[in-house]
């Protein structure tokens, strides 16, 4: 069990902090004694994340920003080694996912899910490991891939994240001589708004099964509490944000002679959004 205390004196960068993952990941790296630095676009979601951080006694900066401009990976980094001089933790998550065949994709879905989940990506652990050199320091780069890459017919979602998991096996091989350690996260089906691009007629079926009442606008964010009520209601086939923040918090928290390469977190039963 992780001690409140764990990561005292570290510091964490965390992207895509607004909601879902992020936010989870955010809240407990945070309440495990790192200073965290959330990165994302929602300045309002993210600042009561913080407050919530602070609440429990550790500490917090918010900063907006598209992860799509490198400019804005290199300020999440700048602030994290303003605040406490180095940076220890370093979480890409920030994510988008265009679901469904390829034959009805768009140049414009593939554009925004390559651009996030793989260049951003590769933008933060460039920049990520630059700064931990610089700082001298151990540290852990903890990328967010998908179940969906380990199948060889998920789409062009699923191959973002095959992408990502072969990004973190290249670095692991390129950091041998560094106290870095790569992680890659892959999880099943999680009750956040990533599938939102998916089936409108699916996603409508998941907000009924929330029990909440409340309209769905194909692309648009749904709301917290239906997000929490589907996985409360669908709990077999849809694991929680928090879950998978237990499973970063794992990796990060191991003694430095273990390394994890990689997690998968699962639903009890599978179910495949990517078509």
């Amino acid at each position: 069990m992780t001690d409140p205390t764990d990561l005292a004196g570290k510091t964490a960068v965390v992207t895509g902090a607004s909601s879902g993952i992020g936010r989870a990941c955010a809240e407990a790296l945070g309440a495990a004694g790192a200073h965290v630095v959330l990165g994302g676009r929602t300045a309002d979601a993210m600042d009561e994340s913080a407050a919530r951080i602070r609440a429990a006694g550790g500490s917090a900066t918010v900063l907006t920003g598209d992860i799509r401009d490198p400019a804005t990976t290199h300020a999440l980094i700048a602030a994290a080694t303003a605040s406490t001089g180095h940076l220890n933790i370093f979480v890409n998550n920030a994510g988008v996912a265009f679901l469904g065949d390829v034959l009805g994709g768009t140049p414009e879905g593939w554009q925004l899910m390559f651009d996030t989940n793989v260049i951003a990506l590769l933008i933060g652990s460039q920049a990520a490991v630059a700064a931990m050199r610089a700082g001298g320091n151990r540290g852990n780069l903890v990328n967010i891939s998908s179940v969906a890459a380990e199948r060889p017919d998920s789409g062009v979602y699923g191959a973002t994240k095959h992408a990502v998991n072969v990004i973190c096996n290249s670095l692991r091989n390129e950091l041998q001589g560094d106290p870095i350690q790569v992680t890659s996260i892959m999880p099943g089906l999680v009750a956040t708004n990533v599938g939102r691009n998916a089936d409108p007629e699916l996603v409508a079926g998941i907000v009924s099964m929330s029990g909440i009442a409340a309209d769905f606008v194909p692309g648009e964010r749904l709301p917290d509490a239906v997000l929490e009520g589907a996985q409360a209601a669908l709990s077999e086939i849809m694991i929680r944000p928090e879950d998978v923040a237990d499973a970063v918090l794992y990796a990060v928290t191991r003694p430095e002679s273990v390394h994890i390469p990689e997690i998968i977190i699962r639903p009890n039963k599978d179910y495949d959004l990517t078509g």
